[in-house]
C-alpha cells in the first residue's frame, strides 16, 4: 500500500523554541558546526489503493486544515513514499 508523507514546519518568522532547545544541546554536545535547528512535523498516511490526483487534493485539503495550524505553521512537503522494498534496493 502507498504511503504519503506531508511535512510541516514552523512559520519562518515565528520562534521555535523547540529547535532552540536541540540547537542548545548541540552546543552543550561540542557540536558547533550546526548554527540553528528547526523541528518539524512529518505524517504518514497509508492509502488503500492508488494515490490518484484526487487523493493527493484530499490529502493537501487534510494537510492545510487538520495536519497544520495555518496561523503558526507552513505544509512544505506532499509526496509519495518509496516503497521500503524499493528503497532497499530489492
Amino acid at each position: 500500500m502507498p504511503t504519503i508523507v506531508v511535512e510541516v514546519m514552523p512559520k519562518a518568522e515565528l520562534l521555535d523554541p523547540q529547535g532552540k532547545a536541540v540547537a542548545g544541546a548541540l552546543g552543550r554536545l561540542g557540536k558547533t558546526t550546526f548554527s540553528g535547528v528547526r523541528v518539524g512535523k512529518r505524517f504518514e498516511i497509508t492509502v488503500d489503493g492508488a494515490v490518484t490526483d484526487a487523493v493527493l487534493a484530499e490529502v493537501q485539503e487534510l494537510a492545510d486544515t487538520v495536519l497544520s495550524n495555518s496561523v503558526i505553521e507552513d505544509v512544505v512537503g506532499i509526496h509519495v513514499a518509496e516503497e521500503a522494498a524499493a528503497a532497499a534496493g530489492n
